[in-house]
C-alpha cells in the first residue's frame, strides 16, 4: 500500500508501508539537533541554577563575613567609613583564618579554626550614638609562641602610646623595631625604651582609635618601611606571666572604634575607658612656680645652700608655690631623716623657711641601698621584691647605687614606706613629696612579688598610689592606669639642648602625648633642663653647667603657658635681662594663663579632656593641623606658638579657621603667617574671638 507524502514543492515521496517508513527515518535524522539543543538548554539551565546558588551562597558568605563596616578576610580585615573609604587595615601576621569555620549570630562573628588548628576568634560590634566599636579577640587553643596583628597607617596620622626619649607629634616610628614588652621604663637611662608614662591607646587623624585590653601580654613593634605598628601577645621570653590557672596560650584582644571626627572620638574613648582624677591639685602650684634644688644644686645640696637659694628667690622678687628639696638630704639612700653633716639643724631650717612663707616638699624613691641602716630592717620584715625563689631580696642597680626595691604589692611594705613619709611630714611640717622612679626597668629581669604580677607595669601603678595621701602638692614621673591620682605628673628629665631627643623641641609633643593618654596635670620638668655637663648646650665649667642663655629664655617662655612652671637653675645665674624676662613671664602665667588652666582643670574631673590641646582639637578636618608639633592650644581659644630654634627672632605660624587676635591685629584663618616677628623677650600667642 502506498501513500503520497507531501514534500518540498515539486517533490513527492512514496512510502512502502510494508517495508518501513522513509518519513520516520527522515524525521529521526532531523530530530538529533533538537535533542542536542534540548540537552544543551538543560545543561545551561542547570548551570544557571548552580551559578545562582553559588552566587547566593557567596552573597550570604559575604554578608556573614561583614560586621557593620568591617570586612573580614582570612589574612586580616578592613574597616570603611560612611563614604566607603578604607580607614583601618589590620593584617594577621601569625596565622590565617579558615573562613569556612566562621559563623555569625546577631552582632557577633566567630571562627573556630585557623590555618594551623583550633582557635577562638570573634568580632563583636557595639554601637553607641556616633561611635562604632569592634571588640576583637584572637585566642590560641594550641601551644604557639605568639599572636601578631599588624596595623597599617593608611596615610593617616597617629598619636598616643607612650612617652619616648625622641618624641614626635604625630608619631614618627623610625627603622624596623621587633616587638618588645610594652612596659614602663626610664627613657633617660635607656633612650630606645618606652617611657614611664604609657597607656595601650592610639588615636588617628581619620577618626579611628585602638585600645589593647589589660589582660594581653602586650609587645609593640613597628616597621617604617611597611608603615605598620605590630601588636603582639606573647608570654615566652617576656616579663609577662600567665595568671594563675591560665593555659599560658597567648591571646590578643582589643577594640577598634570609629567615630565621626578625631576630637569627638577621643572624648568618647576617654569618658568610656580612662579613669578620671578625683580632684584638682593645689591651686598654688598652678599659679606660682615650683623651685627645685635638683638641676642647680644637685646632690651637693646642704642646709646653707638651701637657705641661700630660698633667700635669693625673695631677693630677686619671685613668687613660689613651694620649695622642692631634691637629692641628697639623707645620709644614705633609703633613709628617712636628714644627714646631720649636711643639715646640722634641720628643724631650725624648716622653721626659718616657714617664717619666710615657704612650703617644702622632699624627694623620695622606692630604693633602699645595701649600705643603708634600713636595708637590714626591710630584709628582716620581707619588704623587698624577691628573687624568683622568694627566699632572697632581688638586688637592683639604679642611678645612685645598688640596693633592694620595695614591694608595693605587699601591704606591709607600702605601710612601712608611708609611715616613714608621714613621720617626716609630722616632724618637719613637710608639705608633700616628689616621687621619683617607679618604672619597671628598675625591677630585676626575674623577680617575685607578694601578689604575682601578670603585667609588670602594675608595679608602676602600685608605686604611684603612694602619692595619693599627699596629692595636693605631690609629683610623680610615672603613670600606668593612674589617671585618677590627683597629682602632677612630671615628664622625664630633659637635657639642656634644643632638639627632639629630650630637648626643648620634645616638650610640646610629650605634653600633648601624655595629655591624650589622660594625664592632664602636667609638670613639664625644669626650665632650661637638668644641666648635666655632658648634655648641655651652653657654658660648662668645673662646678656648674649653665644652659645656653637663649635656650633658657625660650624654655622659660614655653613653660609660662604650661599648667605649671618649675625653676631650678635660677634666672639670676645669668644677668638682669634674664631676671626681668623671667619675672615678666611668671607674672603673665599667674595673671593670664593660670586662671584659664584652673577653669579647665576643674572640668577634667568630669570629662578627662586635655588642658593642653593639639590644633586639630578645633580643626577636625584640617590636614595642616594634624601635623603641627610646635604650637598648641590651652582650651579651645588660646593658641600658643613659642620659638624653639636657636638664633630665631621670627617663626612661621599656622592659624586654623576662625578669627584670631594677636598682639597688634586680628587674623582670619586658616592662614599661614610667615616670619612672624618674635623678639627674645616675646612669645607669640593668639586668642580666638567671635565674629
Amino acid at each position: 500500500m502506498y501513500q503520497i507524502v507531501p514534500g518540498a514543492p515539486g517533490e513527492q515521496h512514496v512510502i512502502d508501508r510494508t517495508h518501513g517508513s522513509p518519513r520516520k527515518k527522515k524525521f529521526g535524522q532531523e530530530s538529533r539537533p533538537m535533542v542536542l539543543a534540548g540537552l544543551l538548554g538543560g545543561v545551561l539551565v542547570l548551570a544557571a541554577v548552580v551559578a545562582w546558588c553559588y552566587y547566593s551562597l557567596s552573597l550570604r558568605k559575604a554578608q556573614l563575613l561583614k560586621a557593620e563596616s568591617l570586612e573580614l578576610k582570612n589574612n586580616g580585615y578592613i574597616i570603611r567609613n560612611h563614604t566607603g573609604d578604607i580607614i583601618f587595615t589590620m593584617a594577621f601576621r601569625s596565622g590565617t583564618l579558615d573562613l569556612d569555620s566562621c559563623t555569625k549570630e546577631g552582632h557577633s562573628l566567630s571562627c573556630t579554626r585557623s590555618g594551623t588548628g583550633k582557635l577562638n576568634f570573634f568580632i563583636q560590634t557595639v554601637r553607641e550614638k556616633t561611635v562604632m566599636c569592634y571588640r576583637i579577640r584572637w585566642e590560641e587553643l594550641l601551644d604557639v609562641s605568639s599572636v601578631e596583628h599588624a596595623m597599617v597607617y593608611n596615610d593617616s596620622h597617629w598619636y598616643g602610646g607612650a612617652e619616648m626619649a625622641s618624641q614626635y607629634w604625630p608619631m614618627r616610628n623610625q627603622g624596623e623595631q621587633e616587638p618588645r614588652p610594652f612596659v614602663t621604663s626610664d627613657v633617660y637611662a635607656n633612650r630606645n625604651a618606652f617611657g614611664g608614662i604609657l597607656e595601650r591607646y592610639w588615636l588617628s587623624s581619620n577618626a579611628t582609635a585602638i585600645k589593647i585590653n589589660d589582660s594581653v601580654p602586650f609587645h609593640l613593634g613597628w616597621s617604617e618601611k611597611n608603615r605598620t605598628l605590630r601588636f603582639v601577645a606573647r608570654y615566652q621570653g617576656s616579663p609577662f606571666k600567665p595568671p594563675v590557672g591560665h593555659s599560658g596560650f597567648p591571646e590578643l584582644s582589643y577594640r577598634v572604634c570609629v567615630g565621626l571626627d578625631v576630637t569627638s572620638l577621643h572624648k568618647y574613648m576617654v569618658r568610656r575607658y580612662f579613669p578620671k582624677p578625683i580632684n584638682v591639685p593645689s591651686q598654688e602650684v598652678f599659679r606660682k612656680p615650683v623651685w627645685s634644688t635638683r638641676a642647680f644644686l644637685k646632690s651637693a645640696v646642704t642646709q646653707e645652700k638651701l637657705l641661700r637659694y630660698a633667700a635669693d628667690i625673695i631677693k630677686y622678687g619671685f613668687k613660689w608655690s613651694h620649695l622642692e628639696l631634691d637629692d641628697r638630704y639623707t645620709t644614705d639612700y633609703g633613709e628617712f631623716d636628714f644627714d646631720p653633716q649636711k643639715f646640722p639643724n634641720a628643724s631650725g631650717m624648716f622653721e626659718k623657711l616657714r617664717k619666710d612663707g615657704f612650703q617644702v616638699t622632699l624627694w623620695t624613691h622606692p630604693f633602699i641601698n645595701y649600705d643603708s641602716i634600713n636595708f637590714g630592717v626591710a630584709l628582716e620584715k620581707g619588704l623587698f621584691v624577691q628573687e624568683p625563689s622568694g627566699e632572697l631580696p632581688a638586688l637592683v642597680r639604679w642611678w645612685n647605687g645598688i640596693g633592694g626595691i620595695l614591694d608595693f604589692t605587699n601591704p606591709e611594705a607600702s605601710g612601712w614606706f608611708l609611715s616613714h613619709l608621714n613621720s617626716l611630714k609630722r616632724r618637719y611640717n613637710v608639705t608633700s613629696f616628689k616621687f621619683d622612679a617607679g618604672e619597671t626597668s628598675y625591677l630585676p629581669r626575674q623577680f617575685s612579688t607578694l601578689v604575682p604580677l601578670s603585667d609588670p607595669s602594675t608595679f608602676t601603678r602600685r608605686y604611684s598610689e603612694m602619692a595619693i595621701p599627699f596629692s595636693s602638692h605631690a609629683e610623680l614621673r610615672v603613670g600606668y592606669q593612674s589617671q585618677n591620682i590627683s597629682c602632677f605628673f612630671r615628664i622625664i628629665n630633659r637635657d639642656s639642648v634644643w632638639g627632639y631627643e629630650l630637648g626643648l623641641k620634645s616638650i610640646i609633643p610629650t605634653v600633648l602625648t601624655i595629655s591624650i593618654l589622660g594625664y592632664q596635670f602636667v609638670l613639664p620638668d625644669m626650665i632650661g633642663g637638668n644641666a648635666y655637663p655632658n648634655r648641655t648646650a651652653g657654658v660648662i665649667n668645673e662646678t656648674q653647667a649653665l644652659p645656653d642663655k637663649e635656650l633658657y629664655i625660650r624654655w622659660l617662655q614655653l613653660s609660662a603657658f604650661m599648667p605649671a612652671m618649675q625653676f631650678s637653675i635660677p634666672p639670676w645665674a645669668y644677668d638682669d635681662e634674664v631676671v626681668q624676662i623671667a619675672r615678666k613671664f611668671s607674672e603673665l602665667h599667674e595673671r593670664d594663663v593660670a586662671p584659664r588652666v584652673l577653669e579647665l582643670a576643674g572640668k577634667v574631673v568630669g570629662t578627662g579632656d586635655p588642658i593642653i590641646r593639639p590644633l586639630w582639637w578645633i580643626a577636625k578636618d584640617d590636614e595642616a593641623a594634624f601635623k603641627i608639633d610646635s604650637q598648641f592650644l590651652i582650651g579651645d581659644d588660646l593658641l600658643v606658638a613659642p620659638v624653639l630654634e636657636p638664633g630665631k627672632l621670627e617663626r612661621d605660624i599656622y592659624l586654623p579657621a576662625g578669627q584670631w587676635k594677636g598682639k597688634k591685629r586680628t587674623y582670619k584663618g586658616p592662614i599661614h603667617l610667615t616670619d612672624y616677628p618674635v623678639t627674645l623677650d616675646e612669645l607669640a600667642y593668639f586668642y580666638w574671638v567671635e565674629t
